[in-house]
């Protein structure tokens, strides 16, 4: 694998407990406007309630996995633009994933 692809974008910012998202364009978050986005890392637990919760539908499962991370509602997620609600995705992705030996 190539260091470019290992690289993390410029519009995500990683730590060991959460990564922060900046957004394309702002957009409201429990009644405030947000170019910015964290998502802290995950628990068991909250993996567990998002997966009871969406009953066998994994995006209604992220979305609720997501917000709960994030501390904003599953309607704040849905009014991002699709380009920004990626890069949460991208971000969750280098977060949980397992660190290199």
């Amino acid at each position: 694998m190539s260091q470019a692809s290992d690289k993390t974008p410029s519009w995500m910012t990683l730590s060991s407990d959460s990564v922060m998202v900046a957004l394309s364009k702002p957009v409201e978050m429990n009644g405030v406007v947000c170019d910015r986005l964290t998502l802290r890392a995950p628990t068991v637990r909250d993996v567990r309630a998002a997966s009871a919760a969406g009953v066998g539908d994994d995006e209604q499962r992220e979305l609720m996995l997501f917000a709960s991370l994030a501390q904003i509602s599953t309607k704040d997620l849905e009014s991002m633009a699709l380009k920004d609600y990626q890069r949460l995705q991208a971000g969750y992705f280098r977060l949980v994933q397992e660190d290199e030996l």
